[in-house]
């Protein structure tokens, strides 16, 4: 699994003109999920997720997690996390997952994350044609990649 986790002040999700989530102060999450990816990644996604300290302290020091300052989480499907663009200008999506593996396993993330951050997480809608907005706080972006744990 691949994420791209942003902390920000606020997020929120449009489909089809119409809002479908929007959270305030917390993490606005994208997930790219990849065919080898299993309930291993899903756990240990979500305890890093919760457990990043990168919301300010009393001092101005990111020493903080999400569930310290009660935060909210928007998480968002995206398969493009798996772009190959190693060959020519487009872009291969190959090594992404199929919906067949992908929709079960992003539906157990937003439960496993949500049950980790001990509030339900809000979602967009998997495979739609989604307009994400967020103030990105800091700016704080962090990558991960559950087969990089190193």
């Amino acid at each position: 699994m691949r994420a791209v986790i942003q902390r920000v002040s606020h997020a929120s999700v449009t489909i089809g003109g119409e809002m479908k989530s929007s959270i305030e102060q917390g993490f606005l999450v994208l997930i790219g999920i990849g065919e080898a990816d299993t309930e291993e990644d899903i756990q240990w996604l979500s305890r890093k997720i919760v457990g990043l300290r990168v919301f300010d302290d009393e001092n101005h020091v990111m020493n903080k997690s999400i569930a310290d300052i009660n935060g909210e989480i928007l998480v968002i499907s995206q398969f493009t996390l798996w772009a190959s663009y190693k060959k020519g200008n487009r872009p291969s999506y190959l090594r992404a997952g199929s919906h067949e593996v992908t929709v079960p396993l992003y539906e157990r993330f937003c439960t496993v994350l949500g049950e980790t951050l001990g509030k339900p997480v809000k979602t967009g809608e998997f495979g739609a044609d989604m307009q994400v907005e967020l103030l990105n706080d800091g700016p704080v972006t962090i990558c991960m990649d559950t087969k990089n744990k190193e």
